[in-house]
């Protein structure tokens, strides 16, 4: 992967956007280079932002993304798609709070989460009302918020996690180029997703509840009178008295070198559908606290081909998923995900490709660009997606935008003509606003721009007509150079 794998990806992105494209791949530019801003209105003070602040809203108002063509192109730039290594999927659903839009449609009660309790009061779940959305997610090595994603869709009301899940699976499965295995959390112990899975070229670890019961083959029929039994014997995760006889026990060390006994148990299936063939698996950490977020025995199903690297290791790759969570943390903090109150859903939805596309331009970007780090920060430590977004701002490649509209032509033509006679129109709001110097063409602006002091001369000179018009308009000593003689 070198740069020029950044730049195709960039030029593939822009041609997602149907409507108001320049100013969705402005968006995306100025959510990269501000990594300080709090709120969505200060994207608007990007100098890679080329319009007033409340163009940002106008932009998802009008704008439209191919979803389809988005997603191919996330599928085709997974990042070593082509090398050894297993490729792991996360599946999970997180949800975008809104309590107080009661005119927002499409809401849904959600349960809020990690919510302190006194010990002495019943436990309960509270409940909020919003939007979840299901992600798709290739994960990294390391639990990180490395993660790449590959699909991100609103769950509307009438449906319910699994079912997108499914449906999301079923576009994407085919179009990659590796078997993936699965990882899903006890929110997708579903049977009818079970049955869904055996039919997709995946393998998949989902995370089990305890109070679960599974069941080998039926027995041989004995020749005794009556009906033949359905179902061999039994497991019931939380009765210990029914854990005889494993197919497998494995004794092995997790990354941290603990100790960790694995057993597993071939050929099971559910009453509800017995031509299923699971494999549930048993893992046992001694070390652990045994509190629900460290329990001491976990259980798990497989659904898939037999692994090459045995059950064992298999078992242990759930730790994987929890990455998921740490990318979730880092677009809604970072990346302002849950911050803009936009109108409808669809206009979220939008917001949210824009997120999905700048996570992926840092993913990509991680081995190409230098990060920047605070002096406070580790240097002997990995480099954090926010570290590699500060850098990835001193260096964005330049993407060559579709020509503006004729009106705006004939706007930035008769600006350019006026700007000597100190006219303050051909200046953008950005440069009235932080440096007080209108553009009108006086020596001491062009000296600036031209000596590259003024922070602010790229979105002053991207308004003019033939600036728009340059492919190279990373530099600006030409067009400067034109219009001053």
């Amino acid at each position: 992967m070198n740069l020029t794998t950044l730049e195709n990806f960039r030029q593939e992105i822009s041609s997602c956007f149907e409507r108001e494209r320049d100013a969705l791949f402005n968006s995306v530019d100025a959510l990269i280079t501000e990594s300080q801003a709090q709120s969505f209105p200060e994207l608007s003070l990007s100098p890679f932002f080329l319009r007033s602040w409340s163009s940002l809203y106008k932009a998802f108002k009008r704008g439209c993304i191919n979803r389809k063509r988005l997603q191919d192109i996330f599928i085709k730039y997974i990042p070593d798609s082509d090398g050894e290594r297993r490729l792991i999927v996360g599946i999970d659903a997180t949800s975008i709070e809104r309590p107080f839009s009661h005119t927002s449609p499409d809401r849904t009660a959600m349960p809020l989460h990690n919510i302190p309790r006194s010990s002495g009061t019943k436990k309960s779940t509270p409940l909020t009302a919003g939007w979840k959305y299901s992600t798709v997610t290739v994960l990294p090595e390391e639990p990180s918020s490395w993660t790449y994603l590959v699909d991100q869709q609103r769950i509307p009301s009438d449906t319910t996690d699994i079912q997108v899940a499914c449906e999301q699976l079923k576009e994407i499965v085919p179009k990659l180029r590796k078997r993936p295995l699965i990882l899903l959390d006890r929110g997708y112990v579903c049977v009818w997703l079970w049955c869904q899975l055996t039919g997709m070229a995946v393998d998949a670890l989902g995370r089990l509840k305890s109070n679960q019961c599974f069941y080998k083959p039926a027995p041989p029929r004995t020749g005794e009178k009556g009906q033949p039994r359905k179902d061999g014997a039994k497991l019931k995760l939380d009765d210990p008295s029914t854990h005889l006889n494993p197919d497998g026990t494995y004794e092995v060390t997790d990354e941290k070198g603990h100790a960790v006994s694995i057993r597993c148990w071939r050929h099971m299936h559910v009453k509800d559908a017995r031509w299923l063939d699971l494999t549930i698996i048993q893992v046992i950490r001694p070390h652990a606290s045994d509190k629900e977020r460290d329990p001491r025995i976990s259980w798990f199903v497989y659904i898939g081909q037999d692994p090459h690297d045995g059950i064992a290791q298999i078992a242990l790759l759930y730790c994987l998923r929890f990455g998921q969570e740490h990318g979730y943390r880092f677009d809604k903090q970072a990346l302002l995900w849950t911050e803009p109150h936009l109108q409808t859903p669809e206009q979220f939805d939008l917001w949210s490709h824009i997120v999905a596309i700048v996570h992926n331009h840092l993913v990509i970007a991680r081995d190409l660009i230098e990060a920047e780090l605070r002096p406070w920060e580790n240097k002997q430590r990995k480099h954090t997606p926010q570290q590699v977004r500060r850098g990835l701002a001193k260096f964005i490649p330049p993407v060559k935008l579709q020509a503006p509209r004729a009106r705006f032509r004939q706007q930035a033509f008769e600006q350019q003509h006026r700007i000597g006679s100190g006219y303050r129109g051909g200046a953008t709001t950005a440069c009235a606003r932080h440096c007080d110097e209108g553009w009108s063409g006086l020596p001491n602006c062009a000296t600036l721009m031209d000596s590259n002091s003024c922070r602010y001369a790229f979105a002053c000179w991207k308004r003019a007509d033939h600036w728009l018009s340059q492919p190279d308009y990373s530099t600006h000593e030409g067009p400067i150079a034109h219009l001053r003689a």
